[in-house]
């Protein structure tokens, strides 16, 4: 699942709302909500993005974690080192074969150290 699936369906278990009614009332298939939500489809447009945000009446703070939460929901990622340290192309692919080996507390330590030079936060 991805952060914006996640969130997606966090906002719909809050509402009350079943993935088929809100897919129908964002005029979506069922099964692409359902893919978005676990990551199966790239990141939503933000069109998309805006539609959620107006079906579940989100104000300004939540509008933006939920565009920042969409730029980072690209479930399948290419980490371009070229030009970069070796360094940086050895960390890019030992992620790549690792990460599915990471412990919950492992990856919320790598997210709080590269968090600290990301500019969506």
């Amino acid at each position: 699942m991805t952060p914006f699936g996640n969130r997606i369906r966090e906002l719909r278990a809050r509402h009350n709302v079943t993935l088929t009614d809100m897919a129908n009332a964002l005029q979506l298939s069922p099964a692409y909500l359902s893919a978005l939500e676990h990551g199966h489809r790239g990141r939503p447009s933000p069109g998309l993005v805006q539609q959620i945000c107006g079906y579940f009446n989100l104000v300004w703070d939540e509008v933006d974690e939920i565009k920042r939460l969409a730029q980072l929901s690209h479930p399948k990622v290419t980490v371009d080192t070229a030009g970069l340290e070796p360094e940086a192309t050895e960390l890019a692919n030992l992620l790549s074969e690792r990460i599915a080996g990471l412990s919950d507390d492992q990856l919320a330590r790598m997210l709080g150290i590269i968090g600290e030079q990301n500019p969506l936060k």
